[in-house]
Parts: structure tokens; sequence; C-alpha cells
């Protein structure tokens, strides 16, 4: 094990920095976490034992990375930025239960990197990230939309990104990005970060969300999860107005399927005055199959 201080400290990070001449890159964005603290608590958060396999996106300079390797069985890390290998190679050098690929998480085929880098992939796989703020999102979607069957996610972001994604209904931050995430997973804050936490600071605070499969199923799949997700989106492609304003486009001008979507409305018993914010996952979903048994959707 390595005498020096930890990497995640900010004397070491700003030393490998001016060692590797190392800058944060907007385009990546990269803004390395130098509390020791936050790091030991993502850690916890995700409940990292030596039984799971861990996939990292973005190690930057290793700092979460050396914490994970120190609590997990082994340690697969996914980095863009080519300047960081050697560097992740050098600092990481104590640990032989990490692996450093450089790779883009949005292109990656992640059943078979499981099953060629792990040496046992049959283990729990959980990922945990500092994501970079701009591709939060797709990356979010692409691995809840992938086959694994992960564990947990841990992942750092924006605050305001957290709390939509934990939303619930009636509130403003309560979208379709909430739906699609609560129609596969359970979502928590577990705590905030400041901006201050980090080299450079960003301009926004951030937020640990953990995510963990539902214990509970859906009372009902929706008739096809692609197309119920674009009609979630469509419902709230105009938030101040109510429900039946954005639901009128799917019969246009004809009265006959105007009356339709009224009475599909009725039978729910989901007023068409409400906004779309009020109504719940399984509401969605329910309105979305019957739309659909009445070819409107």
């Amino acid at each position: 094990m390595s005498s020096n201080p930890e990497i995640g400290s900010l004397n070491r990070t700003r030393a490998i920095m001016k060692e590797y001449g190392i800058h944060a890159k907007k385009g990546f964005g990269q803004n390395f976490l130098t509390d020791l603290n936050v790091l030991k608590n993502i850690v916890k958060a995700a409940a990292i034992t030596k039984e799971d396999n861990v996939i990292e996106i973005g190690p930057g300079l290793g700092a979460l990375t050396e914490q994970l390797a120190q609590a997990a069985g082994q340690v697969v890390a996914l980095e863009i930025d080519t300047d960081l290998l050697p560097v992740l190679d050098e600092v990481l050098s104590p640990y032989d239960n990490v692996k450093v690929l450089n790779q883009d998480v949005l292109k990656a085929d992640l059943p078979a990197l499981i099953q060629e880098q792990f040496a046992d992939p049959g283990r729990p796989i959980k990922v945990v990230a500092n994501l970079p703020y701009y591709i939060t999102s797709p990356i979010l979607m692409g691995l809840l939309e992938s086959p694994v069957a992960w564990s947990a996610i841990c992942v750092m972001m924006q605050k305001e990104v957290a709390q939509r994604l934990t939303a619930q209904p009636g509130t403003k931050e309560y979208g379709s990005l909430t739906l699609a995430i609560e129609y596969r997973m359970q979502a928590r804050i577990a705590f905030g970060v400041s901006r201050h936490a980090f080299v450079p600071a960003p301009n926004v605070d951030s937020a640990i969300v953990v995510l963990t499969p539902r214990t509970q199923p859906l009372a009902a799949k929706p008739y096809d999860e692609g197309k119920f997700f674009g009609f979630v989106k469509n419902c709230f492609a105009h938030r101040r107005k109510s429900l039946w304003n954005n639901l009128k486009p799917l019969a246009g001008k004809d009265a006959d399927k105007q009356v339709v979507i009224q009475n599909v409305l009725a039978e729910l018993s989901i007023s068409p005055q409400l906004r779309p914010e009020k109504l719940t996952l399984e509401q969605f979903i329910t309105l979305a199959n019957q739309l659909h048994a009445q070819k409107l959707l």
C-alpha cells in the first residue's frame, strides 16, 4: 500500500495535477472531488462490500476509485480521457483489484464488459460515479435500459437533477425523467455535496442519488415501453397546460375521438383539468393503455 496521502485529499490532488500537467477539461465535464469525507460517504451510501463488483464511470484522478478499491471485491473504471490513463495507472498501482479501461460508457457493451473484465461476473454489480453534468440523463437511461440487473446505482449529479429524479407528484420537479426512473428503480437522495468540495468548483451544488431495484412490482405494464415514455414526454411538453390540452392533439379536429379521450379520462376518474404532474406513474400507464386500446396511441 502506498505511503502517499489519499488521492482525494486536496494537497494530493493538487500535487498530481502539477506533476502530470493535468487541467480539468470542460469538454469532459471534469471537476475533481477533493473532500475525503464525501468520498468515503459515497462508498457507504452505495453499501459497497468485498462481495461486490463495481463499475465506476469517469474515475478522473482516481480519488473515488481508491476508496472503492479499498471496499469492493473488484473495480472496473471507465475513463474516456486518454490523458488521464497514465496518471491512473500510476496512482492506482497499489491496488490489484482495479482495472481502468479507455471506454465511453454510452458506447460500451456493458453485459460483455462485465463477463470479460470481472473475475467473478456473477457477483452483485453496482455502478458508482461522479457523473458529468452535461450527460447525466443519457448515462442514467443507458444504464437502466441495459439488460444488466444492477444491485445499486450510486451517482453524483447536479442537485436540481437529483430533485427531479426523486420528485413526488404535484411538485414542479416532477416530470418525465422522474417517471422513467421510478418505472425501473427506487430513488433516494443520500446527501448533498457543496460545489466547494471540487477543484475547480462547479457553478452548482451536487447530490448523491442511490437507485435500487424496485421491491414492489408495478400494478400494470405499458403496452409498449418506448411508446409509453414518448407519450409521457408529450404529456409534459406543455407543463402549464391541462392534461386535456396536452391530449387533444391525439384526436386532432375529430370530435368523435375527442369524446373517446374524455370518456377514457372519466372512466379512470382523472379530471381533464388536472396538470400532468398530478398523475402517478400507475395512472399514466393505465391511461396510455386505455388510449392504446381505443387506437389513439
